[in-house]
């Protein structure tokens, strides 16, 4: 993985336009969180994909992918390249973070990212190669995961990839500390939930794999005391 400097900067500064917190959000989270960068050296996203983003944010998934597509044509990206000519759709409960996502990122890339503020349960999954859902199956009650896992498995053709990062129920005191946190970055946007809808690992992968999926799961805690990991499903 090449250094993260440049492509920090350039990933977060059109948060700049949006506002001083808004940009603080973005260096914190894609400087910080381990996912980011894995994402990139497991090569996870396929070229040319269309891309549906499920709590989307502020779409900070899309700015750090199409930064280091810009990097990579600039010359100035050293290591395996990036995925490109990827373009998304985002989800996000929360409106006006899907809003500050589109001010920030489409006067850079027009219609290659539109994010739209709405329940992810609710999405139009049409046309989509890629699928991602990074750290919000939890929030929703167990028969509506297993709901949308259906859609998305439906959703999704031969070669199709759904990428999710869950919580391991079953890890012990970092799951707790995980659960501490996630409630109280909840509570701070806004979101009132009065619990978290976790599961173990193995149950994770399980109602993957039952639905025709093939599992990897990559340790996502790197440098965090946090008991996440990744999900890399594919449809052979």
């Amino acid at each position: 993985m090449p250094s993260r400097k440049p492509l920090l900067a350039a990933a977060t500064r059109p948060y700049r336009a949006t506002g001083f917190i808004n940009h603080q959000w973005a260096r914190g989270k894609l400087g910080h969180d381990p996912i980011f960068a894995a994402l990139l050296e497991h090569q996870v996203f396929p070229d040319n994909a269309s891309v549906i983003d499920l709590g989307c944010g502020r779409g900070l998934l899309a700015a750090w992918l199409l930064a280091a597509e810009r990097l990579f044509q600039d010359g100035q990206w050293s290591g395996a390249a990036p995925p490109q000519g990827l373009r998304f759709r985002g989800v996000e409960l929360m409106a006006r973070e899907a809003d500050c996502g589109n001010r920030a990122l489409q006067p850079l890339y027009g219609e290659r990212v539109r994010l739209q503020g709405g329940d992810m349960r609710d999405a139009d999954l049409s046309d989509a190669n890629v699928i991602a859902m990074l750290d919000v199956l939890h929030y929703i009650p167990y028969a509506d995961q297993e709901a949308l896992l259906d859609k998305i498995r439906a959703a999704l053709g031969s070669g199709g990839v759904f990428i999710t990062r869950v919580g391991d129920a079953g890890s012990g005191w970092r799951f707790a500390i995980s659960q501490w946190v996630d409630m109280g970055i909840m509570s701070i946007q806004g979101h009132r939930l009065s619990r978290l809808w976790c599961r173990p690992l193995a149950e994770w992968i399980k109602a993957l794999e039952t639905r025709g999926f093939t599992v990897q799961a990559v340790p996502m805690s790197e440098g965090t005391p946090f008991a996440n990991v990744m999900l890399v499903a594919r449809i052979p």
